[in-house]
């Protein structure tokens, strides 16, 4: 009896800690416009560090360090692939979609990309890693490039954070469109 009433104490006070605070990225808008060879392009989930796929709203600066009570308000995997998808359509002016591919018939080109480093080092979030491109149709080359990306973290919150993720994933989106599309 005396267990059950230590774990309902427990319990009670896990159900009382403080709330999750929730961070949203921004959606912002690609400026540049460049032509792509793809009729339509299907975007892959991208792939993630296991520590840049957590909930929580991580920083590296030689351990890692998460942020507390500070979550991604979606899950960074799906976020990133929403955002990659919605600006190659607007660089491209293509239709874009990301996996499954939910149109009829197939997309004529595929995008894919895998992240090896996604952290705060310097005031600056870093990205890197490699993407792929390839031609469904059968009618031009695939290509895999590598990219090294990094924009400033204005304060070090998990606002700053968003904002700074945001930015990579634009400036992927157009290196993406410029050399791969």
């Amino acid at each position: 009896m005396r267990h059950a009433l230590a774990l309902l104490a427990l319990s009670l006070v896990w159900a009382c800690g403080t709330p999750d605070q929730f961070v949203a990225s921004p959606k912002l808008v690609a400026q540049e416009r460049i032509p792509s060879r793809f009729a339509s392009i299907e975007v892959a989930d991208i792939s993630l560090p296991a520590y840049a796929a957590r909930d929580e709203i991580t920083a590296n600066d030689g351990d890692l360090l998460v942020l507390s009570d500070t979550l991604w308000a979606d899950e960074p995997t799906r976020a990133m692939t929403l955002a990659l998808t919605r600006h190659l359509a607007e660089i491209t002016g293509r239709r874009v979609a990301s996996e499954p591919w939910p149109f009829d018939g197939f997309a004529s080109g595929r995008v894919e990309v895998r992240v090896e480093d996604l952290n705060i080092v310097a005031d600056r979030l870093r990205m890197s890693g490699q993407y792929y491109v390839v031609d469904l149709d059968g009618r031009g080359r695939d290509h895999a490039h590598l990219f090294e990306l990094s924009t400033p973290v204005a304060d070090g919150t998990p606002a700053s954070v968003a904002q700074a993720r945001a930015q990579l994933l634009v400036e992927l989106a157009t290196r993406i469109a410029r050399d791969g599309l």
